[in-house]
């Protein structure tokens, strides 16, 4: 990046596309290029004839087809400014050069209305976390308006007044490319990669100030709520499953902190973990934020498919800036750091018609009427900078004259930094601690095969089962073999989705086979939440749907005569007669006063209802070991 060589009018009258970008709160940043779409993550241009380029992407919700995943496909180009110049104004400057008059809106509302948005809440709460399909799911509705006004003027107008207006942004941003403009403010970083440290940023749970401005005594009522402290601590789950696949130590969060917005104050954890893949396959790894999605990913992307009735166009996927290194490369490093926010509180401005899409976090807390409010939460900094609705006071300019003032910070509070340090005391301090290099353990040296059942969680149990001294492969349920079944030295059959008494599924009916070969063959097997319940049904244990689904829920549970912290993902139990011991040949650790199993082992194998690698199962690390020695047990040992 470049000081400016001429004022920002006259750079921007010279380019056909560009993007403005403010990240420091000091500069605005200028990127113009030629603009190039491509197909996939790995055509994105990063490198031509004269050596590495930096390209600024768009990365549409579409992309997710790449991973095989569902989505309404309206064929959103994946986007790329190739930056030819890269050059940095003062912000105010920008703030004085670009237009201020206000834009005119027609017809402007929620496609969506409220009573409509409030029953789509309700039923994927009852049909699709009662059934479980998953913990969480995001389901979006879009404000709406005509603009008559020129499309250029419109786009630097709304990135002035969210510059000038909403404070906290991780990026505030326009991209001016034909015939699509994008303009926003986004919170939330996905993902970055700088010199080989990846960081996501998972943000969650959604305080609207009340009239007046947020207190430390209203925020603390918030912050005591168990349902926007499950709900963040759900997508960290769902983020360390991404981390997991990408970087070889698996990943550490620290936090929680606050994000300190205009209107609006969300929780936040940040993750840190080492890799050395190219950028764009982290992208894809890490595609897309379980804030704007669900958990697990693969199936909320299919619940999206089912209950958004239009495609998602560039809502919920990224803006990444790829920017080539400028150190020297070791061989087989990659060449570029990554930049990318997600796309959320952004306005899209295409053929006269503007969009800005917001959606809620719906878990098995949700109020249908809360989350129709956090909708309209989420969506007035964009609203309030565009003219829809009244807005804030100006964010404080900076002066690197003045003398240092420290904003007034809700997390300074005494009482709020305490607030938040205690919500670490619930989680694995496997997560939260560097992790030593592990595998010296009595299972270590020991190898075994991870069934995935569309559930990445199982990234991070094999993360675990690594740390541990096993050597670790993951395979899908779709592409296992027999042959894998019957030489593996350890069969993990791991989590997913759905109702294991479901006949007509093709992922249920393969996993049934594979426990059952393995069980024949009685070499080590181990089960876990949805194949647990497939073991427990192959048993002849009843299996039945819980009254309230237990997503995202942490117990503390006996473990075969030993106490156990432990998360919890399931909608579905297997379910004995209360002070049930035996079943056969399985010993059966069941909850006293209903029955239902938690764990259960036998000859050569061992199985678990909850989810040891959740950030919830703070004695995850140790009962995984408990059950893997068991199962690697000899029979009759």
């Amino acid at each position: 990046m470049t000081p400016s060589p001429s004022s920002l009018p006259d750079a921007l009258a010279a380019a056909e596309s560009f993007a403005l970008i403010a990240r420091d709160g000091a500069t605005v940043e200028l990127l113009t290029g030629d603009v190039v779409d491509v197909e996939r993550l790995g055509d994105i241009p990063l490198a031509d004839a004269s050596g590495p380029r930096e390209v600024l992407a768009l990365v549409p919700f579409r992309q997710v087809v790449e991973r095989g995943f569902e989505c309404h496909d309206d064929r959103a180009p994946l986007r790329c400014i190739v930056v030819s110049d890269h050059v940095a104004f003062a912000r105010e400057e920008a703030l004085a050069s670009l237009p201020s008059a206000p834009i005119a809106l027609q017809d402007a509302g929620f496609d969506v209305a409220d009573e409509d948005y409030a029953d789509i809440v309700r039923r994927v709460i009852a049909d699709e976390i009662g059934r479980g399909e998953g913990a969480n799911f995001v389901i979006r509705r879009d404000f709406t308006a005509g603009v008559d006004a020129d499309a250029r003027t419109a786009a630097l107008t709304w990135f002035r007044a969210l510059l000038e207006y909403e404070r906290g942004a991780y990026w505030t941003f326009a991209i001016v490319t034909p015939g699509h403009i994008a303009v926003g403010a986004s919170p939330e970083a996905h993902v970055s990669a700088q010199d080989g440290v990846v960081t996501m940023n998972p943000i969650s749970g959604t305080f609207r100030h009340p009239a007046g401005g947020a207190t430390p005594e209203t925020l603390s009522e918030f912050l005591e709520s168990t349902k926007e402290t499950e709900e963040l601590f759900m997508v960290v789950d769902e983020e360390l499953k991404m981390m997991s696949a990408v970087c070889s130590d698996g990943g550490r969060i620290t936090g929680p902190h606050l994000k300190e917005m205009s209107r609006l104050t969300h929780t936040e954890y940040v993750l840190r973990g080492r890799s050395r893949l190219d950028p764009r396959d982290i992208l894809r790894e890490t595609m897309f934020a379980p804030t704007v999605t669900g958990s697990p990913m693969q199936n909320a992307c299919t619940v999206i498919t089912r209950h958004e009735a239009t495609a998602r166009g560039y809502y919920s996927g990224v803006a990444a800036l790829f920017t080539p290194r400028t150190d020297a490369v070791a061989d087989g490093e990659a060449t570029h750091d990554l930049d990318a926010p997600i796309l959320i509180r952004t306005a899209y401005l295409v053929d006269g018609r503007l969009r800005v899409p917001v959606g809620a976090t719906l878990v098995r807390h949700s109020d249908p009427y809360g989350e129709v409010s956090e909708t309209h939460g989420k969506a007035a900094g964009v609203l309030g900078a565009i003219g829809a609705i009244p807005r804030d006071a100006p964010v404080p300019a900076i002066d690197e004259d003045a003398p240092a003032v420290e904003p007034v910070r809700l997390a300074d509070d005494p009482s709020i930094a305490a607030l938040l340090e205690s919500r670490n005391a619930r989680l694995a301090a496997f997560w939260l601690n560097p992790q030593d290099a592990g595998g010296s353990g009595p299972i270590a040296g020991r190898s075994a095969i991870v069934v995935d059942v569309e559930d990445r969680f199982t990234t991070m149990l094999a993360h675990q089962l690594r740390h541990l001294g096993l050597d670790v492969e993951i395979v899908p349920w779709s592409r296992v073999t027999d042959d894998q079944i019957d030489a593996a030295e350890l069969v993990v059959c791991g989590p997913g989705p759905g109702d294991p008494r479901d006949p007509s599924s093709a992922r249920i009916t393969r996993m049934r086979d594979v426990v059952a070969r393995r069980r024949a063959s009685g070499r080590p097997l181990l089960t876990v939440c949805l194949s647990h319940q497939i073991l427990a049904d192959s048993l002849g244990i009843d299996l039945a749907p819980l009254a309230r689904p237990h997503q995202g829920l942490q117990k503390t549970v006996d473990l075969f005569g030993m106490p156990a912290s432990i998360g919890f993902y399931n909608t579905f139990t297997a379910r004995v007669a209360p002070g049930t011991t035996e079943v056969g040949e399985a010993e059966v650790s069941a909850d006293p006063a209903t029955g239902d199993v938690y764990a259960l082992r036998g000859p050569g194998f061992a199985s678990v209802q909850g989810h040891l690698e959740s950030i919830l199962s703070r004695d995850g690390m140790t009962t995984l070991e408990r059950l893997v020695s068991h199962a690697l047990t000899p029979v009759g040992a």
